[in-house]
């Protein structure tokens, strides 16, 4: 791959970001200015206010309960929801043909063609989704066969998108240890797809770059101070 490309994948992901993912980051964020929005424990939430800030007020109660779901569940979730996305337009030039395959791309480190399922962390399948991907890579294999096409065991990989080896959960192990697939776990995915070393760390550095553009830290305040004008932060304070 040319650093030319490289490079694109670097704008493809930035793109993503600025056109998808901070948006819907935005929009379930000016959602919590409600306190409806959240599920409140009378007794958990003021501990945790004060246990965050030294002190129990309307503005720290406000900030326990937002920044666990600004920073946490609400950017987790759209992220997983929006992975389709992501390959087809991040990896578009991946693309494979193959049903149940998401990508295809030439080994940098083997020079193998690999025939890849995408996924995005190294917790994100469940139990069912091991035969699920099991059947997918035993289908490719025989339509390998049948068009004479040399894919070996070892060309049938899963892709993490991120995470280091040794996170990956019981069902990647599975696919692993059960049915002899490969995991390409993170650095070493984006090692093998891009060729460069250092591509999941610029990768990474490109998204953090983009989060400044969002402006959160400045909406957050907003929100806290919205937030804490209402009657029921203000019970909980007492």
């Amino acid at each position: 791959m040319t650093e030319q490309e490289k490079q694109a994948i670097l704008e493809k992901v930035k793109t993503w970001f600025r056109e998808v993912i901070i948006p819907n980051h935005i929009k379930n964020t000016l959602k919590l200015a409600n306190p409806s929005e959240f599920d409140i424990n009378p007794f958990l939430v003021p501990y945790i206010a004060a246990f965050l800030t030294g002190e129990l007020t309307p503005q720290s109660v406000a900030k326990a309960l937002l920044y666990p779901r600004v920073l946490g569940s609400s950017i987790t979730t759209s992220f997983g929801q929006n992975m389709q996305t992501f390959i087809s337009e991040v990896l578009n030039s991946y693309g494979s043909l193959v049903q149940g395959i998401d990508i295809e791309f030439t080994d940098a480190l083997d020079g193998r063609k690999k025939y890849c399922q995408a996924k995005l962390g190294p917790n994100t399948i469940n139990k069912d989704d091991v035969e699920t991907i099991h059947n997918h890579f035993r289908q490719a294999k025989n339509l390998g066969k049948t068009n004479n096409l040399p894919v070996q065991q070892h060309d049938l990989v899963v892709g993490i998108l991120y995470g280091e080896p040794g996170q990956e959960s019981s069902h990647y192990k599975s696919l692993r240890d059960k049915h002899d697939y490969s995991l390409y776990i993170g650095q070493d995915f984006w090692y093998r797809l891009t060729g460069d070393p250092s591509f999941y760390s610029e990768l990474k550095k490109a998204i953090a770059d983009i989060a400044v553009e969002a402006k959160g830290a400045d909406m957050l305040n907003e929100l806290a101070d919205i937030l804490a004008q209402t009657e029921v932060i203000k019970r909980l304070v007492g």
